[in-house]
């Protein structure tokens, strides 16, 4: 599976990346919102790991935009705070799934193959 992981902190796109990569997935990381609707759309990737806070476009910005450019597209929300209203508002913009930080391996890997029908 081809998957772009958005997030500002380099060290949460390492964590994700090192789980991902030992499932042979091929990952593309972007480092802000900008950067992340680029790649998306040049990338075309089967599924975005979405951070929520960040500089410049936050995440609920980019799952709109996302969307926007392709309405099937399946983004995971990872954020270290998923209040109850922000997970129904990103959920209303189309999020696929959530994610609470820091990662757990077996959460991330139990979300994928949901998500892929696996």
């Amino acid at each position: 599976m081809k998957i772009l992981l958005i997030d500002d902190s380099s060290l949460a796109r390492r964590i994700l990346k090192r789980v991902l990569e030992k499932e042979n997935h091929e990952i593309i990381e972007a480092g802000s919102g900008i950067e992340g609707l680029e790649k998306f759309y040049l990338e075309k990737p089967d599924v975005v790991f979405l951070d929520l806070t960040m500089e410049g476009l936050n995440g609920l910005e980019v799952l709109e935009k996302i969307k926007e450019i392709d309405n099937s597209a399946k983004v995971i929300i990872v954020s270290a705070d998923i209040q109850r209203q922000t997970k129904e508002l990103a959920t209303q913009k189309g999020a696929t799934a959530f994610l609470n930080k820091p990662v757990v391996e077996e959460e991330v890997l139990n979300i994928l193959k949901k998500i892929s029908g696996g």
